[in-house]
């Protein structure tokens, strides 16, 4: 489920359609919490299913650890890769938003880490980092671990409209980090193939 002040929104003929924030999202806001909308697609089921379909699954879904394809039920689909992304996941189905994000923004992710299946150029940022890969999530981890270990305290300090949406061992665990009781999991749980 998306943050309920976001919406879908053409962007340009390059990207086409994308998620946009209709009002200010601080630094430390759930934008994103997998739901029970969410639809959970096992590889198998790919395989069988008409090519036009399948076309459309591997456009809009991305994977988790266990190899399943994730199709988002609402705008959360459309929310475009960047390499300076303003919004990262987490191991816990949930993502952030790693830097304040104003109204009118375009909500972002960088795909490195949604278990791709082929290596891709996206529009030319002037990043280092020039084509995404599939094994970006076991190579830049550990990066991604520090900037989400930074934002994970502000959890309790700003509004999260979509903190009721976590199953209720997620929200444990959120309370259980900020008391210290347990480390932050790492992306590396995310990965197809952990290192």
């Amino acid at each position: 489920m998306m943050h309920p002040e976001t919406k879908l929104k053409y962007i340009n003929p390059e990207k086409g359609f994308g998620v946009i924030a209709t009002s200010f999202i601080p630094k430390g806001t759930i934008i994103w919490a997998m739901d029970e909308l969410d639809m959970v697609l096992k590889q198998s089921f790919i395989e069988d299913i008409d090519t036009m379909y399948r076309s459309t699954l591997e456009t809009y879904c991305f994977r988790d650890s266990e190899g399943n394809s994730v199709l988002c039920w609402d705008h959360g689909r459309f929310i475009n890769h960047s390499f300076n992304s303003n919004c990262m996941t987490t191991a816990y189905n949930f993502e952030l938003a790693v830097r304040d994000i104003h109204e009118g923004e375009e909500l972002t992710d960088d795909y490195g880490y949604l278990n791709i299946e082929k290596p891709f150029r996206p529009i030319n940022e002037k990043t280092k980092r020039k084509i995404v890969y599939p094994n970006d999530l076991n190579k830049y981890y550990r990066i991604w671990d520090k900037k989400i270990a930074s934002i994970f305290p502000l959890i309790f300090e700003v509004n999260q409209p979509l903190f009721f949406v976590l199953p209720k061992s997620v929200r444990k665990d959120i309370h259980e980090i900020k008391s210290n009781k347990k480390p932050i999991k790492s992306l590396i749980n995310c990965s197809l193939a952990k290192t």
